[in-house]
């Protein structure tokens, strides 16, 4: 078994919580329109979703990692943190569309997306490490969730 490199797994946690900070900052200021949405049922309050997104983060940071110090017998590693940059990238996005443009709408679209890419990046990191594949049900839970909270805001705004 080989050891941590824990210089590039701070790298890959510290780049994913950067590009969520960076996301959220580009959003604006998302408590405002948020608050103002009529919500569908379990729609937590406001300050669960900092909370909740910083550990998804590290996990995903940490699942990435782990692909990336894995020895790449089957040549499908770098296809396999191409499809977690694209989710990355489409993760970022999100926010962006449904705060910053107040496009709830669009945003059910991107959600969509991002979930189907979650998928994805779950299904090509299992056959390198399950274990990267299993630190991603949460996030997979959570965009589901995040997806139905937006669609239910569609309706019912």
């Amino acid at each position: 078994m080989k050891g941590i490199k824990w210089t590039e797994l701070l790298i890959f946690v510290i780049g994913t919580e950067l590009v969520g900070a960076l996301s959220a900052l580009f959003a604006g200021d998302f408590s405002s329109f948020y608050s103002g949405l009529n919500q569908p049922p379990l729609a937590p309050p406001g300050i669960v979703f900092p909370i909740v997104w910083t550990i998804l983060y590290a996990l995903m940071g940490i699942s990435a990692y782990l692909i990336y110090d894995s020895e790449d017998i089957s040549g499908e590693r770098s296809e396999a943190l191409g499809v977690y940059a694209a989710q990355l990238f489409v993760n970022f996005m999100w926010s962006i569309v449904f705060f910053r443009f107040e496009k709830p709408e669009a945003a059910a679209v991107v959600i969509i997306l991002l979930a189907v890419l979650v998928v994805a990046m779950i299904l090509k990191f299992r056959k390198i490490s399950p274990a990267a594949a299993y630190l991603n049900i949460p996030y997979l839970l959570w965009v589901i969730f995040a997806a139905y909270l937006n669609i239910g805001g569609v309706v019912l705004n």
